[in-house]
């Protein structure tokens, strides 16, 4: 079942949250990536936000630090994915940054005429998807 047709102008994907088990890490992970931290503050519940936004996009991801909940997940349950108009030059930054890029090899595998993605891992485990973008 899906939502009548008049109503889909109105909805728009406004964040992802993910668990992390380090906030400062987490953050600084994220800030490497481009990503700027915004506002920062306690839920109700008790959690640690920090919303961290990609200048010019409206959607942002939540960070939540919760003292008591253990960060484990099945592999490759989640990931997020960034878009870069120039991926060898972003992702060459994301290593002098000391990111590890996988899969391996990838500049070589770009040059071949592979498929131009490219993955790096956060602190507690998640990928991020990097795809070159026109």
């Amino acid at each position: 079942m899906s939502l009548p047709a008049k109503l889909l102008p109105v909805i728009k994907f406004l964040h992802t949250r993910i668990r992390v088990s380090n906030p400062a890490a987490s953050i600084a992970f994220y800030q490497t990536v481009g990503f700027e931290l915004g506002q920062q503050k306690k839920s109700p519940q008790g959690n640690e936000l920090a919303f961290m936004n990609l200048p010019g996009n409206e959607h942002f991801l939540e960070l939540t630090y919760s003292p008591d909940y253990k960060v484990d997940f099945p592999e490759d349950l989640m990931h997020t994915a960034v878009g870069v108009s120039d991926i060898i030059d972003y992702c060459d930054g994301l290593e002098k940054a000391g990111l590890e890029i996988w899969p391996g090899g990838w500049r070589e595998k770009f040059a071949a005429g592979e498929r131009k993605m490219a993955f790096i891992t956060d602190p507690d485990g998640y990928e991020v998807e990097i795809l070159e973008v026109s």
